[in-house]
């Protein structure tokens, strides 16, 4: 177990995970604020779980992963506290969300609103960026780069 905590802590000290890993922490959080505290012009938690679970059909324990992944994962993520933990969930989410809602409508978003819905090309950076922590770790300026030099 504590090899296990050892390599999820593991960092490459590198500037440019860092800032893979603040952008992501960064776009992926107001739309978690929007999910559990209403903010953003979000509906919070008790609309967002009715949506997902009715609109979309999601089971309640996906559809809070969904908002739990956005919120504190986000803000893991800009910490760079078990930064590879919270990347791996933001891969199955989004791998998730391409399979369900947006493969359908192709690879291009919705730029002029010509389609009945989003493609997966966001999800696919978002994917990117999310693997380049899951396999270097966190990177300079992290809670897991203090954790693991301990």
């Amino acid at each position: 177990m504590k090899n296990l905590v050892k390599q999820l802590l593991k960092t490459n000290p590198n500037v440019g995970l860092s800032i893979a890993r603040w952008t992501l922490g960064l776009v992926i959080f107001p739309h978690g604020a929007q999910k559990l505290l209403g903010l953003f012009g979000g509906y919070g938690y008790s609309a967002t779980m009715e949506s997902l679970t009715t609109q979309m059909e999601l089971p309640i324990i996906v559809a809070f992963s969904v908002i739990m992944i956005e919120f504190f994962g986000s803000i893991s993520l800009v910490l760079g506290l078990l930064s590879r933990f919270w990347a791996i969930a933001i891969v199955g989410m989004f791998t998730g969300i391409i399979i369900t809602t947006q493969i359908e409508h192709g690879f291009f978003m919705n730029w002029f609103g010509n389609q009945a819905g989003e493609g997966y090309e966001y999800s696919i950076l978002i994917i990117g960026l999310a693997l380049s922590i899951v396999v270097n770790g966190s990177g300079k300026w992290s809670i897991d780069s203090l954790i693991s030099k301990k």
